[in-house]
């Protein structure tokens, strides 16, 4: 209980912990989705697992702030966390959304010693910190270390093809890519986020996502009720 003590004030707080976790997917489960991990082997997420500290943080919370000295990687669980950053003039960019089976912050590994964004919950949402000092002895283990670098490649495609994306796609092709990339339920994809907060993450305004809303239902792609999306075909 010592080294969890800084994360809980009180004992509910842990105890509400505890409820989240058991509502949603094991730690175990959520490595399987993360680029840097869901390609190691169960062995390697075994020792994952077993060093992750649970949090809950309420909407609106911030996990940490911009230039704070950086001592875990986080894993979403559940929920929603949003990656600001600010300018001099005091302007707020949203950097990336994150949902659950996503990680962030890994940037302090090895390449910052303070987070270069601000973390904020956008819901109600449950973390794991993955302590830096922990994961760098993991990586003494040199099967660890080879899945480590394995799933650091995909990572790095895949940001590049996020650059891709943004210089090729219209906002309509990336607005459907998001979509396609949410949890499906019966046919049904729900946005867990306002459109200006959709809009900041896919580099244009609420005034556009809307348009293209309009767009799709009128050529007959989606159909929508509140929150929630449907493809009708395509």
């Amino acid at each position: 209980m010592k080294n969890i003590a800084p994360f809980f004030p009180n004992i509910l707080d842990l105890y509400q912990v505890l409820i989240d976790i058991r509502k949603h997917m094991l730690p175990s489960d959520l490595l399987k989705q993360t680029d840097f991990f869901k390609g190691v082997t169960p062995r390697s997420r075994k020792l994952l697992s077993e060093i992750l500290i649970p949090k809950t943080v309420k909407k609106g919370g911030v996990l940490f702030n911009e230039g704070e000295k950086g001592f875990a990687v986080y894993l979403c669980g559940s929920g929603s966390i949003q990656l600001v950053r600010h300018t001099k003039g005091g302007k707020e960019t949203v950097i990336k959304l994150i949902g659950a089976g996503e990680m962030f912050a890994e940037v302090i590994l090895f390449e910052f010693d303070t987070y270069p964004v601000t973390a904020v919950a956008l819901t109600r949402s449950t973390v794991y910190l993955l302590p830096k000092m922990q994961f760098l002895c993991l990586l003494e283990d040199a099967d660890f270390r080879s899945d480590f670098i394995s799933n650091l490649m995909k990572k790095l495609r895949y940001l590049a093809q996020q650059i891709v994306d943004l210089t090729s796609l219209t906002v309509e092709e990336r607005f459907v890519k998001y979509i396609h990339s949410l949890e499906e339920k019966g046919g049904e994809y729900i946005m867990p986020i306002s459109k200006k907060e959709i809009a900041s993450a896919l580099g244009t305004n609420p005034e556009t996502i809307s348009r293209v809303l309009s767009s799709l239902k009128e050529k007959g792609l989606i159909s929508t009720e509140g929150r929630k999306i449907r493809f009708l075909k395509g």
